[in-house]
């Protein structure tokens, strides 16, 4: 058996990589940078490969059994990943295991959705890997702002069910190499659900310095955030994200990654004790953002 692995230097697909590694488990990586997936996650086996370059699909499937799928965020259109699952299955094959969203089969609009309900229409056996809002959201979007001691995101006294993307990996991972996940779809959550003063209150006691909260409106979050250089779109994915939140959205907590795995999700303190080191003030803090 050979997985191919898309998305494999992401925050979930890098850590199925070593999950697969880990098993001793066949793989290859598709990705648009070679050299960058060598480097950044140890993968020989890299191979180019674009959604959007169907002359890349055939020396990426070459005898590839399992396939697992992961929507590049700036990838708008869904019919070049749509056509890329047809292929997989012309050329044999069995079994793909898509990364989507907590909540998508209640969104029809939705990208992730729209995927799921193509896979379901072929002949492939699935699996839909349903993840939370992940833990390392916190390293890759809102570090300096938690060495800053200050978390500036606008998702009012909502709650979070944040998931550690070590425990989506494992269960997308389980779901590659294990029998009997055909046909399901796993909401990946952490096991406890979290308003962002509970999350800063973790940060503060775990760092040993004060963290807050400083909830802004949603316009002073998407302005702050487009002002310090962000782009307009993602300014605007990052607000709807937060605003689910903000009017209670986010909050369901899942058995499935226990069912799963067999054992409890990892929580936020853990997360945050594992991390201390990349959160530690390697200056004078700064406030970055005005508190409200």
């Amino acid at each position: 058996m050979t997985v191919l692995v898309t998305g494999a230097t992401g925050t979930v697909g890098s850590r199925v990589v070593a999950a697969l590694t880990a098993a001793d488990e066949p793989y290859r990586v598709a990705a648009r940078d070679t050299a960058r997936a060598r480097e950044s996650i140890d993968a020989d086996s890299a191979v180019s490969f674009d959604f959007e370059k169907p002359e890349t699909w055939g020396d990426a499937l070459d005898a590839v059994d399992r396939l697992f799928l992961v929507r590049p965020p700036q990838l708008s259109r869904v019919g070049a990943i749509t056509d890329f699952v047809d292929a997989a299955e012309r050329v044999g094959v069995d079994h793909v295991v898509v990364l989507s969203v907590l909540g998508a089969e209640k969104n029809p609009l939705l990208p992730h959705r729209r995927i799921e309900r193509h896979v379901e229409g072929t002949g492939l056996e699935w699996t839909f890997v349903r993840a939370s809002f992940f833990m390392q959201n916190f390293l890759e979007e809102h570090r300096e702002e938690v060495r800053d001691g200050v978390l500036f995101v606008p998702a009012g006294d909502g709650t979070t069910s944040f998931v550690d993307a070590r425990d989506v990996a494992a269960v997308a991972a389980a779901a590659l190499t294990e029998p009997d996940h055909g046909e399901r779809a796993y909401d990946v959550t952490g096991p406890e659900a979290l308003t962002y003063d509970e999350v800063a209150a973790v940060f503060s006691d775990v760092l040993d310095r004060p963290v807050t909260y400083a909830n802004p409106s949603l316009p002073r979050f998407a302005w702050e955030t487009y002002r310090r250089g962000t782009s307009l779109g993602k300014t605007l994915v990052m607000s709807g994200i937060y605003t689910t939140a903000r009017f209670g959205l986010a909050g369901r907590v899942a058995d499935d990654v226990r069912t799963v795995l067999g054992r409890d999700p990892i929580d936020f303190r853990t997360f945050v004790d594992d991390h201390a080191s990349d959160f530690a003030v390697e200056r004078s803090p700064t406030r970055s953002h005005p508190r409200n």
